[in-house]
Order: C-alpha cells, then structure tokens, then sequence
C-alpha cells in the first residue's frame, strides 16, 4: 500500500514539475532535438520560481520544507528562485482544528481537562504542525502538534524525490549536482528529525540549559508532562518578529545591537556548545522589549563534532586574519574545497566574499574580473558541501542574511573577530603556529643532515650513467585529450582541404563532393571543440551590494 501510495506521488509530481523540466529542456537545446542554448533573462527565472513555488504549495507539507530549505541554498539555485521561496516562510496554512484535535486527546487526553482557556485557531502554520495557545495553571503557553497523518505522506514524499533526483540532475551542471545529492540527504534526516518532538524537547531543553544566565538570549521552557512524540507544550513568550524593523525602531530597539547578539549566540552555540537551533529564519526570532533575542522551534537544530568546530575555528581565526592560505587551508581539511583546485584563483574569490562579509561596496569591474578567471579556469566547480556541514553553512547563511536585515552594514567579520579574541581562539592559534614552527625547524635541521649523503649519492649514479628521471602526467581534466582532438582534427582539416581542391580540379565532381562534405563535418568539430568552454557560467549577483540593489529595484 505504501509503495502504491508513492508511484501515484511520483506521477502527480511528475506532472506539476514537467512544464518546468520541459522549460529547461529548451534551455540546454532550443529546439529541444538540435538548436544552441536558450538565454534565460531574469524575468523568465522570476515567473518560473512563481510556477516552482504555486507546484511546492500544491504538492503539500513536505514539498513546502523542501522549498523552505532550497530558499536557503543559493548554492543550488539562482537568486531570482530564493527569493520567490522565501515567501514560503509565511504562507502555511494550519490544518483543520478537529483533525489536530485528535492528534492532541491521542497524546494528551482531552483538551479541556489538560489545558485551562485553549484557543482553536492556531497562531501560526509550518509545513509539519501547527501551534496554538492555551495556559497551564495560568502560565500561558505555546503547544505545538504535528500535522495528522503526516508520516506516510512524507515518507511517500521522501521515495518520490529519491526516485527524481537523477533526472532533475540531468538538467543541472555539474557545480550543482553534488549540492542537489546532498540537499536530498539532508532534507530527509533533517525532516524525520522535525517530525519527533520528543527529540524537539531535548535539544531546546539542552541548549536554553547552555545559555542559562545570558540575559540577552531567552529560549521557552518545556512542560515535559504536557509534551510527547506529536505535541510540544512550551512557555509562551512574546516578541517583535526580528524582520520588522520599523516596529523595532518604534520601540527604540538598537537593531546593530541586535544583529551582535544572534551572531554571538550561534557562534557560541557552533563553536563552543556543539548543539545549535538550525532553523534561523524571521519566523523563529524575535525581540523582547529589553532587546533580547527570543528564538522559537526548535525543530531543525544539529550537533557538530570536535574535529569539524576545530576546523571551523581555524576557518573564523584564518577570517579575522585575514590569512587567504589559511582559509583555503581550512576549507580543503573541511572537504568542502578540492584539494585540485586553482588557489590563485580560489584566492581571489575568497577576498571577494571578506570584503563583501565586511559590507564593503565592491566594485562592478573587480566582481568581473573574477568571475572572468574562474570561467577560463578549466577544473570542476572545486567547492562542495560535506552532509555534515550542510546544516552549519545553512546557518551561517541564514544568520548573515538576517543581521543585514537589521543593520545593512553590519560587519560580520568585525563581530566574530572580537568573539575569537575573548573567548581567547586567536591567542591559541599563535601559539599552536610556534609550536609547529618549532617542529618544521627542527625537521628542517635533520633534512640537512641527511641531503649531503643522498646528494652524493645522486651525482654517483651520474657518473656512471644509471641516473633516471621518471614523470608521471596527470590529466584529471582531460586537457590533454582535448589537446590531442584537436591537433587530430586539424591534421585532417588540412589535409583534406587540398584533396578536395585537387579532385575538384580533376574534375572529379562526385568525389570531390564528398571530399568535401568529409572536410566540412571535421571543420565543425574542430571548430566546436575550440568553442565549448567548460567554465563556470554565473553572473555578479551573489554579493551583499548586489543584494541590496535588487531589493531597492
């Protein structure tokens, strides 16, 4: 019955996805069969993100967080489609009361006898549950319960983009498709995890008890004998949703002062707690009217291991000294940056994205620039994203996008150099720096030791003529291969050139034609092989300038 349930899935989804996927078909050959590539202008991307969002909302539940989590991936999709699901934040529906109400009175008992003053209309809609408000010996609290029936459809749901995960990454490049394969694993850990509450409660429990004391961050207590695996009950706290900044303003909120401290708490929670709320969006962030930050739903939070917050730390060290080979260092020990790839290059766009994070206005021309070098840079797109950091960089994403809401030039850099250096990170990494300088010397003072007797040994081997020199050519790139086509190609191009000049002037009009022909078709594939690039093809729309202006536009 399930597997049934999931073939009908895939064929509904099919059928609202295939308007898209016959659009990027086109895209690729124009007149599907044969054609160049299709130019997409900004207007054609807005009004398909328009038809991807009405079809996520039209599928239901797990294809809204589906959108919700691509609306944070600017790695996997242009800007024009994260912005269009951004939307989805705010536009989930609740269930009907009766249906929610069964599966409160199945966890719970009745409502009436559990609860004091429940209110039916819930307060606010997410993808997997609901919340309503209701008091509890007069405190009044929040209480979460999942949507019903919602297990089989997500796991139907789950089979049905496992299934479409190859086509959609026919129909995508090659920087994107470790991305998609990744999302997808992701997407499916991270929902089943949303659906248990009872994992819910002990994450917010553990991370409200690593804050204990931190007046500027407040986090909901949990009523553990009001709660269960489909219901959370929670103290109920109220606050300015951190996305109105005018309502902020009004009540004489410090917005930079805002911005400081939700950085500071996940960089606490990354860096030093190892458990963080992954789910940073408006929604789940609000401001009381002393200013602190309220976080809510705790649904989507992760654990980070030792290995991956030291790296992590030597990543933010190598940021706030602004050290490029460090940071590429820390990227590729990370796996989130091949080992292969161009660091010159990668160097430059690092520096690009520093001053960005700064707030920097960054100059149209130096944005091109780079984008020109990577583009002529013949390797695959060298950065990726390890499962166990998605949700980290899906943080840091989300974080940076929500400070510069409250403070368009808020310094992110600037904020978690001054964390690094209290909590005494920096200090540490110099003086981890000496103690290998300390060991590269004195391996230094042994290699010269043993250079002499094997340079001696060297230069008698050449002496009596047994020196050789063996070179291995990597070609993981197929440069060479291409090299060769065309050296080929052009061999026979000139060839054949004067062969059909020579049958033609013999008259031989029948050979020559086909001499001919042969020379055109061998012309087209030299000619094609120096025209397809296999850079990568972006535009300069990733920085927080860019950002802006679109915004204002």
């Amino acid at each position: 019955m399930a597997l049934f349930r999931s073939y009908r899935r895939f064929v509904v989804v099919v059928w609202q996805f295939l308007p898209l996927l016959w659009g990027y078909l086109r895209d690729r050959r124009r007149f599907v069969v044969f054609g160049g590539p299709r130019r997409v202008s900004t207007e054609m991307r807005v009004a398909r993100a328009r038809r991807l969002l009405d079809s996520l909302l039209t599928l239901g539940p797990t294809f809204i967080k589906l959108g919700q989590l691509l609306s944070t991936r600017p790695d996997v999709l242009p800007p024009e489609y994260v912005d269009v699901l951004a939307e989805l934040q705010d536009r989930v529906p609740p269930a009907d009361w009766e249906n929610a109400r069964t599966v409160l009175e199945d966890e719970l008992g009745p409502v009436d006898e559990r609860f004091d003053d429940f209110d039916r209309d819930a307060i606010s809609g997410a993808s997997l549950g609901q919340v309503y408000t209701a008091k509890v010996d007069g405190d009044p609290v929040a209480v979460k319960v999942r949507r019903p029936d919602i297990e089989g459809l997500v796991e139907a749901d789950l089979r049905v983009i496992r299934w479409t995960l190859p086509i959609i990454v026919y129909f995508v490049d090659e920087s994107r498709s470790f991305s998609l394969r990744n999302l997808a694993d992701e997407f499916a850990k991270t929902i089943r995890e949303e659906m248990d509450y009872a994992r819910e409660a002990e994450m917010l429990t553990e991370i409200r008890g690593n804050f204990a004391g931190d007046e500027d961050i407040v986090i909901p207590t949990v009523y553990d004998d009001y709660s269960g695996n489909r219901v959370l009950t929670m103290e109920y706290i109220q606050g300015t949703k951190i996305s109105d900044v005018d309502e902020l303003d009004d009540r004489g909120i410090d917005r930079s002062q805002v911005a400081e401290r939700v950085e500071r708490a996940y960089l606490q929670m990354i860096i030093e707690d190892g458990v963080f709320h992954a789910d940073p969006h408006p929604g789940n962030l609000a401001v009381r009217e002393d200013g602190a930050v309220v976080f809510y739903d705790f649904g989507m939070s992760g654990r980070v291991d030792e290995f991956v917050q030291g790296k992590i730390v030597d990543f933010y060290v190598a940021v706030a000294n602004q050290d490029i080979d460090a940071i590429l260092d820390a990227l590729i020990e990370m796996g989130t940056l091949s080992p292969e790839a161009d660091r010159a290059t990668m160097a430059d766009v690092m520096e690009l994205a520093i001053q960005d994070a700064r707030g920097e206005d960054i100059e149209t021309y130096r944005v091109q620039q780079i984008i020109g070098k990577v583009e002529d840079t013949i390797y695959e797109f060298p950065l990726r994203l390890p499962s166990n950091l998605a949700l980290v960089l899906r943080v840091a994403t989300v974080v940076e996008g929500v400070c510069v809401t409250l403070d368009p030039e808020f310094d992110f850099i600037s904020v978690a150099t001054e964390y690094l250096t209290e909590q005494g990170y920096r200090e540490e990494s110099i003086r981890q720096f000496v103690e290998q300088a300390g060991d590269e010397v004195q391996g230094t003072a042994r290699s010269l030791l043993r250079v002499p007797p094997k340079l001696e040994s060297a230069l008698d081997r050449v002496d009596r003529e047994d020196f050789h020199v063996r070179a291995d050519l990597e070609d993981g790139n197929g440069v060479v291969d291409r090299l060769a086509r065309r050296i080929v190609l052009g061999m026979v191009v000139a060839a054949s050139v004067p062969t059909t000049a020579f049958l033609y002037a013999e008259a031989d009009l029948v050979a020559a034609g086909v001499a001919g022909a042969f020379t055109l078709v061998v012309g087209a594939a030299l000619y094609r092989s120096f025209k397809k690039r296999r850079g990568i093809r972006t535009t300069p729309q990733f920085t927080r300038q860019n950002l802006r202006e679109r915004r204002n536009d």
